[in-house]
């Protein structure tokens, strides 16, 4: 199991706060506030009716926070948007991470900064979306510590195209398609607490150390670093799907989501693997 050591303006009102969660900080860190900004900004219309805003985080100086998948240690970050009125549905367009050693294990996350684009869809699409969030993450330098985060602020429909969140959506992984891939194939086997999967794709090489990272759309099923392999045109990847409860669980191939890594800051990404 993880061990877990992870214009009017439009957008109005924000405010942000944070603390640790569940014991108090160490005298270090509570000299030095490791989260130093976290806020919510501007951004604009899409093409499609939503609303694309971004979360910012700015970290003290060597300090790191978690991707959604944070790998092999780490605290993933959770958020609960259940005080916000007129909102239908929220979407995350997360950066590429960096790939991090902690202690010896393998974490994927931000140093010192993140913008992270969040795609709103109001219930009415004419009406201010009234937003608040708790947001849990968690941050590291030489130790680690979770923190909570309150957001809250007004959308108003409208805005204009913002440089900074346009850059976090360019930096997002490729699609596997457009890096090449041809074919992707998942098996899953019974282990004695959990579900053995293994994907296997028909990719070109996405860098000298490919690293491959499996994620579920039910974030209550831990899921295991992944053992990736090269076989000339096919990488294979094998990950331990391990529920919450002891009860039999089954999955669709269409809720696997497949990060691939290059070890040269390259990533490509898949949704949805056939069985």
């Amino acid at each position: 199991m993880p061990n877990f050591c992870a214009m009017k303006h439009k957008l109005r009102s924000f405010i942000a706060a944070a603390a640790g969660v569940g014991f108090p900080l160490a005298p270090a860190v509570a000299e030095t506030v490791p989260v130093q900004e976290a806020k919510l900004i501007d951004g604009w219309r899409t093409e499609s009716g939503t609303e694309m805003i971004a979360m910012r985080l700015v970290l003290a100086p060597g300090w790191k926070t978690y991707w959604r998948a944070p790998g092999e240690a780490g605290i993933p970050p959770r958020f609960d948007w259940s005080g916000s009125t007129n909102l239908a549905g929220v979407a995350f367009h997360w950066p590429k991470p960096e790939m991090f050693d902690l202690s010896g294990m393998r974490t994927f996350g931000y140093q010192e900064s993140l913008v992270l684009p969040i795609e709103i869809t109001a219930q009415d699409p004419g009406a201010p979306i009234q937003l608040k969030a708790a947001v849990e993450i968690g941050v590291c330098d030489n130790i680690c510590v979770p923190m909570s985060l309150s957001l809250a602020g007004s959308i108003v429909p409208g805005g204009a195209a913002v440089p900074e969140i346009q850059s976090a959506l360019d930096n997002q992984p490729e699609a596997a398609r457009a890096a090449g891939l041809s074919a992707a194939q998942c098996e899953a086997e019974p282990i004695s607490d959990g579900m053995r999967l293994t994907a296997r794709l028909v990719l070109p090489p996405v860098g000298p150390e490919e690293v491959a990272v499996l994620e579920l759309a039910d974030q209550s099923v831990w899921v295991s670093p992944a053992e990736t392999s090269r076989n000339g045109g096919e990488l294979s990847a094998t990950a331990d799907l391990v529920p919450a409860s002891a009860q039999p669980f089954a999955f669709d191939g269409k809720d696997i989501r497949i990060t691939v890594f290059g070890g040269t800051g390259r990533a490509v990404e898949l949704q949805g693997c056939a069985g």
